[in-house]
């Protein structure tokens, strides 16, 4: 579910210091536990929630807080953790952000209420944002150029490409097995370990001179907040309830805001030229409508599989394998499809797909089984996003000067993360207003129908704007 994209420029080390690193495989597997935390932490999380609200009284509305606590706060300061390696060395941002990622799931696994275990998720999220960004560039610290570095670059994308589905049958065996708790303990001996070798293994990156943009990121994550908060609340009090408006009226001021911040500062978080090309505005958008629609039916499934089907964890996360299996399959084809068919074309393939596998998933009732109402949305689902999500990745970098590839990638992570928390946040909301008049099944199939329109906006983006240059 979650692709790394990150500026690889080659830090200055000298060729001495790079023929001393010792132990290439423990440095990669120490950067790779890492990348496989934060990508799991984002699915691990799904089979385990049924057993979360039961054990800390969430409702059907604010359990997906559990998620979306973790996706604002990872997606809102992701580019801002980039910017921080930038100044204050990568391996030492790494080291911190897994330091704070490690201690907030040992807080979040001994969890008594639901609040606390929503404070823990968040400062998660901030671990992550400061680990992830930097976790790629060490590979370029610390593995020469050529083969070496490619093959620490194929074991690192496996790694990010797998996560979701490792994450679903992990969470799944945690929950089953132990306790929905151990979803978060895990974190705690690997991310040890890493403390305990990072020093030692990997080489330090230049510092840059430089000012952090902490109005902009604290704007953009308390606008995408405030407007999560007034979905997931008129899902429960309604669309003209007071508190509602004053959410969405706080979450437009704070986005004003943060654009109003981004034209006047040096080193903006997101360089608001970015969007000034068509077919890369576009594709952020169709990225951002995509997450939405994938983390959606990855809420909604969990809650019909175990719900309404029965299905223990373990059994929920296997039943998601071959919609995962697919996306992993497609995902190595499609590099040798685009310099054929090319990016646009594979996208205009790929979300009809989507699109009906979404509209198949509207249909599920009380008496729809997983081999006729599930499995077959599921494939279709795999086989449609394992061929967009990477042409929509080159349609972005595509054209993108040198200085601001970095920052391109980092949007793209952060319209994932931000769109499947805000898209979740809609969808429960209809979920919610539906649930009051037709119970649960009736309630997944209105979040169904909004997630399919989600996906059929993406598909008029990109037929409208979406033209990648000959280069991609």
């Amino acid at each position: 579910m979650s692709q790394q994209t990150v500026q690889m420029g080659d830090p200055p080390l000298d060729a001495e210091r790079r023929r001393h690193t010792r132990h290439p495989g423990l440095s990669l597997a120490v950067i790779v536990a890492c990348q496989l935390m934060v990508v799991l932490d984002a699915s691990v999380m799904f089979v385990a929630l049924p057993k979360i609200q039961h054990s800390l009284h969430f409702s059907a509305t604010g359990l997906s807080w559990v998620t979306n606590a973790y996706s604002l706060a990872f997606g809102g300061l992701l580019l801002l953790g980039g910017r921080a390696g930038d100044i204050v060395g990568r391996r030492r941002t790494f080291i911190v952000g897994i330091a704070v990622f490690t201690l907030a799931s040992l807080a979040g696994g001994f969890s008594g209420s639901a609040a606390w275990l929503l404070t823990a998720r968040a400062v998660q999220g901030v671990g992550a944002a400061l680990a992830a960004p930097s976790a790629l560039a060490l590979i370029a610290t610390n593995f020469e150029e050529g083969p070496e570095r490619n093959r620490a670059l194929g074991v690192f994308s496996a790694t990010s490409s797998a996560g979701a589905s490792i994450g679903l049958v992990l969470g799944g065996m945690l929950t089953d097995w132990a306790s929905w708790r151990w979803v978060l303990f895990i974190n705690v001996p690997v991310g040890a370990v890493v403390l305990l070798l990072a020093p030692r293994l990997l080489h330090e990156t230049e510092r840059h001179r430089g000012r952090l943009d902490i109005a902009g990121a604290v704007a953009v994550v308390t606008g995408m907040v405030a407007l999560v908060y007034g979905f997931i609340r008129a899902a429960d009090a309604g669309w003209s309830d007071g508190g509602t408006l004053a959410a969405f009226v706080a979450g437009v001021l704070l986005l004003a805001a943060f654009l109003v911040v981004e034209t006047r500062v040096e080193r903006p978080v997101v360089p608001l030229r970015l969007f000034a090309d068509r077919a890369r505005s576009g594709s952020y958008l169709n990225m951002l409508l995509l997450a939405a629609a994938m983390f959606g039916m990855f809420f909604f499934i969990v809650q019909f599989l175990q719900n309404v089907l029965g299905f223990s964890p373990l059994k929920a996360g296997v039943a998601f394998l071959p919609m995962s299996g697919l996306i992993f399959v497609m995902a190595r084809i499609a590099p040798r499809l685009i310099p054929r068919v090319g990016a646009r074309r594979l996208i205009l393939i790929g979300l009809p797909l989507i699109a009906v596998g979404m509209a198949w998933l509207t249909r599920l009732s009380a008496h729809s089984g997983y081999a006729s109402g599930v499995l077959g949305p599921m494939i279709l689902f795999g086989l449609g996003a394992g061929l967009v999500f990477l042409p929509v990745t080159v349609t972005i970098l595509s054209g993108v000067r040198r200085e601001d590839s970095g920052a391109a990638s980092g949007t793209l992570q952060t319209m994932q993360q931000v769109g499947g928390a805000l898209g979740m946040a809609v969808l429960v909301s209809v979920y919610g207003t539906a649930l009051r008049h037709g119970g649960l099944t009736h309630g997944v199939s209105v979040a169904f129908t909004v997630g399919t329109i989600f996906v059929l906006v993406a598909l008029a983006v990109t037929a409208a704007f979406v033209r990648p240059r000959a280069a991609s």
